[in-house]
């Protein structure tokens, strides 16, 4: 085709007459929808506007547009006004100086518009109306309109003549009661079907099958969903006699083709050797981080293959390079906190990964919660009224894969700043004497206005009872450490050292339920994870009282989370070059004490009751290891793994000290042991900082 695309979009939200209400969207809509239609990127309309203008001017415009168009040419007409129908059921377009009582002469006829169409030379022409229709009555009469006045009726598809002219309205029938000569609905809301138009095109979600062009049949589809979503009472109607399709825009969302592998590659992907098609895995990872994505996504289809049908070996190995390409977003979880009635935060998803990861779109599961494409990302913003906690999702769906990024908070109502106090008078001057001019006393200094501090928010009850907890079993283990011995040789000869590292971390864990920033992810997850090492059965008796303090300060922990509404613990996949450095610690760790559980059994059967002791170590470690890296939130699975990291250093130590001193008990696997939790709280400890960073 080689015509020209022509728009007309015809804007009128201000009346004369008083009986019309003036209409706050179509000036908003005309900008709108002009800037999408003459986007050269998506549409490429050369689009004219007329805003607020008599009927007279809409109508020259009107038939202008019409008689001058090319039979190749595509027009496209947009009214955003009050629609009117006269007593004999004929529709009007209203214009600024439109009288209700007096339509023929002052509103633009839709016969007009639709003999306009008829006579024009276009054989692809497009209507979108976005008007309201009622029932209008000469002035003084006190009485509602009855019936409809349905706009496909006005231009019923028959008498539009040719081929390929659509007319697309707002809603099937909508109707205004007037009483004298003005309105009694005040219709000045935001147009819920043009926002609804522009976004479609814009985003280019109006593609329904994704080939890259935006279709006139797939955009009143989106307009039908869109619209009857927002507003379930208004339902979009359609008139359209095309002969093919006709696309009005073009489409971001375009689905990706994949590129075929070369021939030798795929062939060496299904080779008899598995070392050739352990080297196609190799090759085909290279090629699904190609900023060409029709190849990546190409290779992305072989691994899936290889994954799901070659030997495990293979099999693994090609899911491992799959799953470089998998859709990943930061953060997994989007918290707003609090956030006040009627503002509107706003945070950002970023996306990782390839380029193939990062080709996905965004779709929010609330009206409340608006989503934006930005370079590597999306921003999203909240438009929420309601007090009390909100729970939505954005869907991040790309060529491989999807995942769901839960958006929390709580919206609460604003507090009232405190009025300013009221300045104090200012008293009168005395009354000059006749002759001579009396002093000017001066005028006492306003009082300043008090600052009144922001309310501190007040801390969970059962946070304070858990570090309080933590603190009771710091200050008892204290106290027995000082009893273990009368001097210093004695104090390390009778094992009152061993104590040390659990007091250190009781205090630590106790002082981070007191701190604002630390109690809610922080504190508990160093709580729970010490709880679970430091409860192994094994030490003096002395110490339960201990550990029964650090399990109820847990317990304690625990329900302080679960009040609050901000986020849940759950559990997910682990990610991170630093939560597997982690794993491979908690596991070494595990294995040393297995290894040293081994040389006890070997040495005496006296020693087995320890040697088990080992046993239930080496399991609970690796328990708390691999919680911590499954754990969700992050910050939450983090302050876990320092907390095991903690609980193993002490165990390992009160270990040490029972260890016999033989030759035959070598203490390697000891050594392996106490060295892996070392290096699993460094690692907590890189983790923590990068995640605060």
């Amino acid at each position: 085709m080689t015509g020209e695309r022509r728009a007309l979009i015809i804007a009128n939200g201000e009346y004369d007459n008083p009986g019309l209400s003036a209409l706050r969207s179509p000036a908003a809509d005309a900008e709108a929808l002009a800037s999408v239609l003459a986007d050269r990127a998506i549409s490429e309309f050369d689009v004219q506007v007329v805003r607020d203008e008599t009927a007279h001017v809409i109508a020259s415009r009107v038939e202008d547009l019409f008689a001058d168009s090319a039979p190749d040419d595509v027009v496209l007409v947009h009214f955003s006004c009050h629609g009117l129908k006269s007593e004999s059921g004929e529709l009007f377009f209203a214009a600024r100086n439109t009288r209700p009582e007096r339509l023929a002469s002052s509103a633009v006829p839709a016969d007009f518009v639709q003999r306009c169409m008829r006579m024009s030379r276009s054989r692809s022409i497009v209507l979108l109306l976005d008007c309201c229709y009622g029932g209008a009555f000469g002035r003084g009469v006190a009485v509602r309109a009855t019936g409809e006045a349905n706009v496909l009726d006005a231009f019923p598809g028959g008498g539009l003549g040719g081929r390929g002219r659509a007319v697309i309205t707002a809603s099937n029938s909508i109707e205004y009661a007037f009483e004298g000569d003005h309105l009694a609905d005040d219709h000045a809301r935001p147009s819920v079907f043009t926002s609804a138009l522009v976004e479609g095109l814009r985003s280019g979600d109006a593609d329904r099958d994704e080939d890259g062009w935006i279709a006139l049949s797939e955009l009143y589809d989106y307009l039908f969903d869109s619209v009857r979503e927002r507003n379930p009472n208004q339902t979009p109607s359609r008139d359209i006699e095309m002969q093919g399709e006709l696309y009005l825009a073009r489409s971001r969302r375009r689905r990706i083709k994949p590129s075929p592998v070369p021939a030798d590659l795929r062939a060496a992907s299904e080779d008899p050797n598995m070392f050739t098609r352990l080297g196609a895995v190799t090759e085909l990872q290279r090629r699904l981080t190609s900023e060409n994505l029709s190849v990546a996504i190409g290779a992305h289809e072989v691994l899936t293959t290889m994954a799901q049908t070659d030997i495990q070996h293979i099999a693994e190995a090609a899911d491992l390079a799959r799953q470089e390409a998998r859709v990943r977003t930061e953060p997994e979880v989007v918290r707003f906190g609090e956030v006040g009635r009627g503002s509107r935060p706003v945070a950002r998803i970023r996306l990782e990964g390839p380029p193939i990861a990062r080709a996905c779109r965004f779709t929010s599961s609330h009206s409340w919660l608006q989503v934006t494409e930005v370079d590597g990302g999306a921003e999203i913003s909240l438009d929420q009224a309601e007090i009390g906690a909100f729970d939505g999702r954005v869907t991040v769906t790309g060529p491989t894969g999807e995942v769901v990024v839960r958006v929390e908070g709580q919206v609460v109502q604003e507090q009232e700043p405190p009025p300013a106090p009221e300045p104090r008078p200012v008293p009168s001057p005395p009354p000059e004497p006749v002759r001579a001019p009396a002093p000017v006393t001066p005028e006492p200094p306003l009082a300043p206005p008090v600052e009144v501090p922001a309310p501190r928010p007040k801390p969970d009850p059962f946070a304070v009872a858990a570090g309080l907890f933590a603190f009771a079993a710091a200050v008892y283990l204290v106290v027995i450490a000082f009893q273990l011995g009368s001097s210093v040789e004695d104090f390390f000869e009778d094992g009152g050292w061993t104590v040390l590292p659990l007091i250190a971390f009781a205090i630590g864990a106790g002082s981070a339920m007191f701190q604002p920033k630390t109690r809610r992810m922080a504190g508990p997850g160093l709580l729970c994870g010490l709880a679970l090492l430091s409860v192994v059965p094994y030490g003096p008796v002395v110490l339960v009282l201990a550990r029964g303090c650090l399990l109820v300060a847990a317990a304690w922990a625990l329900v302080s989370v679960r009040r609050d509404r901000s986020f849940r613990i759950g559990l997910g996949k682990p990610q991170g070059a630093l939560t597997v450095a982690a794993l491979v610690a908690g596991c070494a760790g595990a294995a040393g004490l297995v290894i040293e559980a081994g040389e006890l059994f070997a040495y005496s059967s006296s020693r087995a009751d320890e040697g088990a002791i080992y046993l239930v170590l080496a399991v609970t470690l690796l328990i708390g290891t691999v919680l911590g890296a499954l754990l969700r939130p992050a910050a939450f699975g983090i302050a876990f793994h320092g907390g095991v990291a903690g609980g193993g250093i002490v165990m390992v130590c009160m270990l040490f000290f029972a260890m016999p001193s033989s030759s035959r008990v070598t203490g390697a696997g000891w050594a392996i042991a106490l060295s892996m939790v070392l290096c699993l709280a460094v690692v907590t400890g890189f983790a923590a900082r990068k995640a605060k960073g």
